[in-house]
């Protein structure tokens, strides 16, 4: 059966790969051939390969109310959070449709993270009774639905840090249990087997810490253990999957302890943001390559993709959040167009391509 009647298959295919995310599952409505076509890995190189794929930022972001009487703009002091969806490319801002269960707002402080064309949100505190969750929830961009994953096992962990390989595994490691005990435990979700399996414990306990996925490896960076509470440390551990080691212990990774949550790997190296500056890893030294504009000055979110930093943040506590995008090679700012219920704190995030 042709995919396309009346035209060969390939040019069926180079049709197939012009579609655009949002109109997915209308497309994989149409027939089991269209469905089976788009669900091919084969699919998603052929757009990569025609350059046809989309860039998009998934994040779990606060709410913002206007009053309908007047252009007051209210920023919630307990925010109910939601997925938005950016496409830097175009500016376009949208909703995703909300994680059955949780229409009255995700749960606080929960991860989100990118594994092919899925979205995982794993985690964080229910909105209603503030307990400590140890869900999972799967968001496929090709089906537009969403499913339940199995649970996060044995301790229910909070503020742990969570990284992707982009491809089929998501590693959460360290946070806190229910008695603020700082964990040194991880553990790593098989997306598409839908099985947790255990990790070796790190070297030390990690509370608050983060985890990023930088040249096949999982780097811990930062945190603190039980008796700091709060007080972070520089140090970093990194993971190697050939040996399923930790090993690469460094005392001073970070300049100075601070919360590292704004630490983000690109192609070509590391980034986070720290007193107004950008900064960049340059062998063993965080150096400055760009001064933060000065209404994100207070860093909620950073995301880096292809040569560009996204970073969101606020002039201060209670301003609207807004987006810059930074050239890493020309190291110049543009400012994103931020509509005003986009301009919540963002809590978490992800950049993939469909």
């Amino acid at each position: 059966m042709e995919l396309i009647p009346g035209l060969p298959d390939d040019v069926a295919r180079d049709c197939l790969v012009r579609v655009v995310h949002r109109q997915f599952s209308t497309v994989v409505s149409v027939c089991k051939a269209w469905r089976t076509e788009l669900d091919l890995p084969e699919f998603h190189r052929r757009r990569k390969l025609t350059c046809n794929t989309q860039k998009l930022v998934v994040m779990a972001q606060a709410r913002v109310d206007r009053k309908e009487d007047s252009k007051v703009v209210k920023y919630r002091v307990s925010p109910v959070y939601r997925l938005t969806l950016v496409e830097p490319d175009t500016g376009d801002w949208c909703d995703l449709p909300p994680i059955p269960g949780f229409s009255d707002g995700l749960p606080m402080f929960c991860q989100v993270v990118s594994v092919g064309s899925d979205i995982v949100v794993l985690g964080g505190l229910d909105p209603a009774t503030w307990e400590v969750s140890g869900s999972v929830f799967v968001f496929n961009f090709v089906s537009a639905a969403w499913r339940r994953g199995s649970s996060m096992p044995a301790v229910r962990r909070s503020f742990f840090g969570c990284a992707s390989d982009s491809d089929r595994m998501v590693f959460v490691v360290g946070g806190h249990d229910g008695e603020k005990n700082a964990l040194r435990s991880g553990i790593a979700y098989d997306v598409r087997k839908d099985e947790w399996v255990p990790l070796p414990n790190m070297a030390r306990e990690r509370d608050e810490c983060k985890a990023v996925f930088h040249s096949g490896k999982l780097h811990v960076i930062g945190g603190y253990c039980t008796e700091m509470q709060g007080r972070f440390e520089k140090n970093t551990e990194v993971f190697d999957f050939a040996t399923w080691k930790w090993n690469d212990m460094q005392d001073n990774f970070l300049e100075t302890a601070m919360c590292p949550r704004t630490c983000t790997s690109g192609d070509d190296g590391m980034y986070m943001c720290h007193a107004g500056d950008v900064l960049a890893l340059k062998g063993t030294m965080w150096q400055a390559i760009a001064k933060l504009p000065c209404d994100v000055s207070n860093i909620a979110f950073v995301e880096t993709w292809q040569g560009k930093l996204l970073v969101i943040g606020s002039a201060g506590f209670g301003e609207p959040h807004m987006a810059y995008v930074l050239d890493l090679q020309k190291y110049r700012w543009t400012k994103m167009g931020t509509p005003e219920q986009y301009s919540g704190h963002v809590q978490s995030g992800c950049y993939l391509e469909i």
